[in-house]
């Protein structure tokens, strides 16, 4: 039985819909606009229709000739490199052939890059990754951009592609979109064992054949990767957004249900256009209630840091203004419900088993942390993804989540939560503002009070660690690596080597205004601190030696020195910005906002000009 709206739900929501008043406003009027324009296709002239069907099979060109049955696009992240990826491969046929069952029809209109920070950690191409957000998000509004469509269909699982996807596709609000997974790899080596053996192999006691052979055991098969990083985190956002099929997320690419889903998608899609009685755009989905909801999702799932900046990038395409202040209180009043790895020992195949999404959307809904009078691509109300779907004579149907946890270590109710706050939390004070991943630091490891040691790079933090120079209490601060600076790439090869000091008793943190995502791990990083050096940020000024106090528990990051805001600014080091692509991006790095503004380096939304716009109170 459903409770009333949590008070701190409610509030913080009325919050976010009054400092949106007017954006918000303007992008509905925007959507509004939008349809009122014409059908698609109806506005098209002749050989605008022409050049848009002519590649088309004979009964599909004589369906968008005619101009009476529906039209799909697809939009796909398909490349056969990336385990995500590549299932996709097979969709467009599957989406096709379901469509043309029901008298419409599915077309490719455009693909998206999909890079995948796991390939480009520690690498050149890794500071292309953020940026490659918002190159998606153009480039789903270019496959967009034809006008041929009736709704829209996103084929995208990993980190950025699925915030790129949304992002774009929202700029298309008046068309419905759903999302449509892949789903994660079946199980290999346990997380747990694979992350020993990369900290024994930072500290030179395995080889680095013994270091692949671990990697190649995890990673092992089409599909996401089985930790809950940023991947599935979007998968999750997804879900408990209302914009996948209900409980779509977790079955493996080779599941039969996994290809029934699919089809289930596209008929569904089919169903919900402007030209039916069911209409439901993409727009009416996202709006204040849902955002709340995905970051409620993303605190009881102890869900990836980069969230709190991807998360505020979606709302911004939905004229919808969020801050790290509204992530903070949403996790006062959000228990932690799940230990999925990197914040305990199970993988996401294990979560699903457990009860997965369905039971933790239940849960929430009946202890009222979750707006349940939203529109989902199902209809009205989010209680429809309090399920579980499974295939009957007429495809895909549903039944009530597991009432019970399967396993306790893994997913709990909200009466015998993990913790009583989410897993996320903001930290503020002299340095500026950051975000920590607390769900997966131990609380004895949650406060760190130590002497700075002050890096310029990775490679120089693991060269001093090489040599022994790190065996010692200290705050490892690593600046000039934000969006501004050099794309914030991720500084996942700092964590073994972390993780091993931590191990030997050393009280050890990390402060950076780059990030570590969803995987980040059990040393706390007080990450995304914002403003970064590259834009004057008082991290520039910190200097090896200072006092630097990191607690988690009241939220403080701070220096404790007499003269910090009387020093000049330490001046950025060279930063290579040519090679692997990098010197394309020299706009992107030139435009990039804040981390807190969601890191966006498009101008209408990053609020650098937003003169389509009226002002927007703070």
């Amino acid at each position: 039985m459903a409770q009333s709206l949590n008070p701190t739900i409610a509030a913080v929501t009325e919050r976010i819909r009054e400092r949106s008043a007017r954006s918000r406003s303007a992008y509905i009027a925007q959507m509004r606009g939008a349809r009122e324009d014409g059908r698609n296709r109806s506005v098209l002239s002749c050989g605008n229709l022409a050049h848009g069907f002519a590649a088309c099979p004979g009964a599909d060109k004589r369906a968008l000739k005619d101009g009476n049955s529906v039209n799909i696009g697809i939009v796909t992240a398909y490349n056969d490199m990336l385990s995500a990826h590549q299932p996709f491969e097979r969709f467009p046929a599957i989406i096709k052939q379901a469509l043309n069952d029901v008298g419409a029809v599915g077309q490719v209109a455009g693909g998206v890059p999909a890079m995948c920070d796991g390939v480009t950690q520690g690498q050149p191409g890794m500071e292309l990754s953020l940026f490659s957000r918002d190159a998606i998000a153009m480039g789903t509004a270019i496959a967009l951009s034809h006008n041929m469509f009736d709704a829209a269909l996103c084929l995208g699982v990993c980190d950025k592609i699925v915030p790129g996807l949304l992002i774009g596709a929202l700029r298309f609000g008046h068309l419905p979109v759903i999302f449509v997974p892949a789903g994660p790899m079946r199980s290999g080596l346990p997380n747990p064992e694979k992350a020993k053996v990369r900290q024994l192999y930072a500290e030179g006691k395995v080889g680095r054949d013994a270091l692949l052979d671990a990697e190649s055991k995890s990673y092992h098969s089409p599909g996401t990767c089985t930790f809950y990083g940023t991947a599935n985190s979007n998968q999750m956002l997804m879900e408990i957004m209302g914009l996948h099929l209900p409980g779509a997320a977790f079955f493996n690419p080779d599941d039969p249900l996994r290809d029934a889903l699919t089809r289930a998608a596209a008929r569904r899609a089919a169903e919900i256009t402007a030209g039916g009685e069911n209409y439901i755009p993409l727009a009416d989905i996202v709006d204040e209630r849902s955002i709340v909801n995905a970051i409620v999702g993303l605190h009881a799932t102890g869900g990836s840091t980069n969230h709190t900046i991807h998360i505020v990038a979606i709302a911004r395409a939905a004229g919808i203004y969020i801050d790290w202040d509204d992530f903070d209180e949403l996790a006062s009043a959000t228990p932690l419900l799940c230990r999925v790895y990197p914040n305990g020992p199970a993988d996401v195949n294990h979560f699903h088993a457990a009860g997965g999404l369905g039971f933790v959307i239940r849960e929430l809904l009946d202890a009222g942390l979750l707006h349940e009078d939203v529109q989902t691509v199902m209809g009205q109300g989010l209680r429809r993804y309090a399920a579980e779907p499974f295939e009957g004579e007429d495809g895909v149907m549903w039944r009530h989540a597991v009432a019970e946890s399967a396993n306790l270590d893994i997913v709990r109710p909200v009466s015998e939560p993990f913790a009583r706050d989410g897993g996320l939390k903001v930290l503020d004070g002299n340095l500026g503002r950051s975000v920590i991943k607390v769900s997966a630091v131990k609380p004895e490891h949650r406060t760190v009070e130590a002497r700075a040691l002050v890096f310029e790079s990775q490679e120089d933090f693991l060269d001093r660690f090489k040599t022994g120079e790190l065996e010692r209490d200290f705050v490892a601060v690593l600046r000039f690596q934000g969006p501004r600076a050099n794309g914030m790439p991720e500084l996942h090869k700092l964590t073994p080597a972390l993780g091993s000091l931590q191990d030997r008793g050393f009280r050890v943190a990390l402060v950076t205004d780059g990030r570590m995502s969803g995987a980040s791990g059990k040393v706390p990083a007080a990450i995304h601190v914002s403003p970064e050096a590259a834009l004057g940020g008082p991290i520039a000024q910190v200097r090896d030696g200072d006092r630097i106090v990191l607690d988690a528990a009241s939220g403080r990051l701070t220096v404790e020195v007499d003269d910090f805001g009387d020093r000049p600014l330490t001046q950025a080091p060279p930063i290579a910005q040519i090679g692997m692509g990098r010197e394309l991006f020299t706009g992107f790095r030139q435009l990039a906002g804040p981390a807190e503004e969601g890191g966006l380096t498009i101008p209408g939304l990053a609020g650098v000009s937003e003169t389509a716009l009226p002002s927007v109170p703070a």
